[in-house]
C-alpha cells in the first residue's frame, strides 16, 4: 500500500489533475452550500474560494505540460502547495475572527458604527443588510463542532503537504 501511495505521489500526470479535481470538488461543495442549503458566505469565505480556483488552473496547466516537462510539473506542484498553504492561512485568520481572537481588518466583515442622526443610522443599516458577518459561524459540524473555516485550515494544510511531497517525488523521478 505504501509503495502505491509513493508511486501515485510521484506521478507527474495524475497529481496535477488530482489536485484540480479535489479543488473543483471543494469549490463545488462551497457553491452547493450557498445555493442549495442557503448558507450565505462572508467576505473571508469568498477569499477562501480563490485559491481553489487558482489550483484548478495550475492543475490543468500541469496536466497539459506533463507529457513534455517533468521538472515544470514539479514546480507547478510546488506552486499548488504554496497556494493551499496560503488558503490555510486565510482560513486560520477567518477562524480567529469567528472565535473572536481578533477583529477582522476587512471592512466587509466589520459591523458598521452607528453614528450620526437617525436617518444616517438607518441608511447604514440598509446598505449593510446583504453583508454576512465574518465573526459569526453559520454552520458547524455536529460531531466536532468545527466551522467550515476550521475544516478549511485542516484540509488545505493536508493538501499543501501532499503537494509538496508530490513536487519532491516528481523532481526526484525526473
Amino acid at each position: 500500500m505504501k509503495n502505491l501511495i509513493v508511486k501515485i505521489l510521484g506521478c507527474h500526470h495524475s497529481m496535477p489533475l488530482a489536485m484540480a479535481v479535489i479543488s473543483a470538488s471543494a469549490l463545488g461543495m462551497a457553491l452547493m452550500s450557498e445555493h442549495v442549503f442557503g448558507l450565505q458566505p462572508c467576505v473571508l469565505c469568498i477569499y477562501q474560494r480563490w485559491p481553489y480556483a487558482i489550483v484548478i488552473a495550475l492543475g490543468l496547466i500541469g496536466l497539459a505540460i506533463s507529457f513534455k516537462a517533468k521538472k515544470a510539473v514539479a514546480a507547478i506542484m510546488g506552486l499548488i502547495g504554496v497556494t493551499f498553504l496560503a488558503n490555510s492561512v486565510i482560513a486560520f485568520y477567518h477562524t480567529g475572527v469567528e472565535l473572536k481572537w481578533w477583529k477582522s481588518f476587512l471592512e466587509g466583515c466589520a459591523v458598521p458604527k452607528m453614528e450620526g442622526n437617525m436617518q444616517e443610522i438607518l441608511a447604514q443599516i440598509q446598505s449593510r443588510t446583504d453583508a454576512v458577518r465574518c465573526d459569526e459561524i453559520p454552520w458547524a459540524d455536529p460531531i466536532l463542532n468545527l466551522s467550515m473555516a476550521n475544516w478549511n485550515v485542516i484540509f488545505c494544510l493536508g493538501l499543501a503537504v501532499v503537494a509538496f511531497i508530490s513536487a519532491r517525488k516528481i523532481c526526484n523521478n525526473a
